[in-house]
Order: structure tokens, then sequence, then C-alpha cells
């Protein structure tokens, strides 16, 4: 993988995008804004974590949403 001082994910993992998010949000929230059901169905960080790792188009859901949010900070 290419690392780019450009790419605003760099050196962020998940787990750190996802509590901010949860923190932000809430599970609720972030439910509303990402339609998916492990965020829904009796969400926590770790089930919504394997999730997002085994599924690339939820994840790129995810990270587009926190750098969204990043951006309004």
């Amino acid at each position: 993988m290419t690392q780019s001082p450009n790419n605003p994910l760099h050196g962020v993992t998940l787990e750190t995008i996802l509590t901010g998010l949860v923190a932000q949000y809430g599970w609720d929230g972030l439910a509303q804004r990402i339609d998916i059901r492990c965020f829904k169905s009796d969400p926590s960080i770790k089930s919504s974590l394997t999730f997002l790792r085994k599924t690339p188009w939820a994840r790129e859901k995810v990270e587009a949403l926190y750098i969204r949010s990043q951006a309004r900070r």
C-alpha cells in the first residue's frame, strides 16, 4: 500500500474512526447516516469492527463519513 501524506486517513485506525463517529453521532445517528444492520441491532464497537473489516463497501462508507465529519470541524 502506498502511504501518502495527503491521505486524510493515514495513521488513523478503523477503531479510532468508528469510536469517533459513535462519539459524534451515537449509534442511532450513525445508523441513520449509514444503513448497516450492525449499527442498528445491538451495536458494539467489536462487532462493528469485525463486520467493517470483512466488508469493503461498508468500510468505505464509514471512512467517507469520517472524512466529511473531520472537514466540518
